[in-house]
């Protein structure tokens, strides 16, 4: 949750960085709450003193009329500190980075820098679909026979492709030192809450409603929630995970967006980087940079071009501190799309899923939490084969892929 404390230190500061992020949020509220739910604690805790004291002295009749006091006082708390808990859920991030600009929708997000040369072809380029099906490396008519829209088969070459771009990005992060897991796709909801996602995010999620579990939105998820309710030593920190797995989202407030083609999916894969620090600001600011780079090499590693973007205030969810997305050009929306997202949130996630450390004078402290994708398919291939198509329809391999796929073209 987030620290209160800090709040109330400047409440003016607090209350526009939640204008800034567009978080329409009660501070006053929930100050007030908080004041009231920690009146009611007092009271309980010092009548419950009494009751102990009535004991002692055999005052059985004294005890037992604040017994009923008790639980009448109990009962109004556990009202305050139900809507006190509903509200702490919603309440945005403590802090904002000085890199983050003030903008008031996605237009006013800033392009940092381009990388590479947006191809420019001597023929009619075809999309990645026309490609694809070309050489019967997609199936979305079966697909949508069995799970409806937004759904597909890779087949062939593209399902090669997929696990080529997977592998070689998950081998370039354990070679810079990142554990590789393999992760769940189901979890609990505390693991939703923890990384906040929820509420915010729960119509976008699927819901397996017999367990009460949920299909992971990101493999995020499970890795920031692995140390849940942990106290680590600060000798153990940074902690670098890696890992890849499937993801799955409902995309429920996308009708009508993005239908054509395999942009917008409700399953996809991912390679993904989570970064757990001790409480410093200049280090969060170093290893966000570093696994930007992470995610930068690899596109730079498959020659495709792309643009960083420096994420405005409006953009950003509740929990972000700091945030960067990369975007690769793809030729059939004339348009770069977005494929990679790098965020840093400080303590907002580890005090949700109280995931501490002990530092070196023995004091117990939030950790911080960032994370990046390193990879993530389809979308990437979208960009991979778009750009890498040749004027006889076939599609050359990014020179790095072709060990994995024994080939250096598709189609020949």
């Amino acid at each position: 949750m987030i620290d209160i404390k800090k709040v109330r230190e400047n409440i003016d500061a607090y209350k526009q960085i939640c204008k800034n992020k567009n978080k329409n949020v009660d501070v006053d509220l929930f100050l007030k709450l908080d004041d009231q739910r920690r009146e009611f604690q007092k009271k309980i805790d010092d009548m419950k003193f009494q009751q102990k004291e009535l004991g002692v002295k055999k005052d059985f009749d004294g005890a037992k009329n604040l017994k009923s006091e008790i639980q009448k006082l109990e009962l109004e708390y556990d009202k305050i500190v139900e809507e006190f808990n509903k509200l702490m859920l919603i309440m945005p991030n403590t802090s904002l980075h000085t890199w983050v600009p003030i903008g008031k929708d996605e237009a006013e997000n800033v392009v940092v820098k381009n990388f590479g040369s947006v191809p420019s072809f001597d023929f009619e380029p075809l999309d990645h679909m026309t490609l694809m099906k070309k050489y019967d490396m997609v199936d979305i008519e079966r697909w949508v026979k069995l799970a409806w829209a937004r759904s597909y088969f890779l087949k062939w070459d593209w399902m090669l492709l997929e696990q080529a771009v997977l592998q070689y990005s998950l081998k370039k992060l354990v070679a810079k030192w990142f554990i590789p897991m393999n992760v769940p796709n189901i979890v609990n909801p505390e693991c939703l809450i923890g990384t906040g996602y929820f509420p915010w995010w729960e119509e976008d999620a699927y819901r397996l409603e017999r367990d009460n579990q949920w299909l992971i939105w990101t493999s995020e998820i499970p890795v920031t929630a692995y140390h849940m309710n942990e106290v680590l030593s600060e000798d153990e920190l940074p902690k670098k995970y890696c890992w890849y797995s499937a993801c799955y989202r409902r995309e429920a407030g996308t009708y009508g967006k993005d239908t054509a083609g395999l942009y917008r999916v409700h399953q996809f894969m991912k390679v993904e980087q989570v970064v757990i620090l001790p409480e410093d600001v200049a280090l969060s600011d170093q290893f966000h940079d570093h696994i930007l780079g992470n995610s930068m090499e690899i596109l730079d590693d498959l020659k495709i071009p792309y643009r960083v973007l420096q994420l405005c205030s409006w953009d950003l969810a509740i929990g972000k501190y700091n945030s960067h997305d990369l975007e690769c050009w793809m030729p059939s929306r004339n348009a770069y799309g977005e494929t990679h997202s790098v965020t840093s949130f400080l303590d907002f996630q580890s005090r949700r899923l109280n995931l501490r450390y002990r530092d070196k004078l023995w004091n117990i402290k939030y950790c911080y939490t960032m994370n990046n994708t390193a990879v993530a398919t389809p979308r990437i291939l979208i960009s991979i084969i778009e750009n890498n198509q040749q004027k006889d329809w076939t599609i050359r391999i990014p020179d790095v892929l072709v060990h994995y796929m024994n080939k250096e073209y598709i189609g020949k």
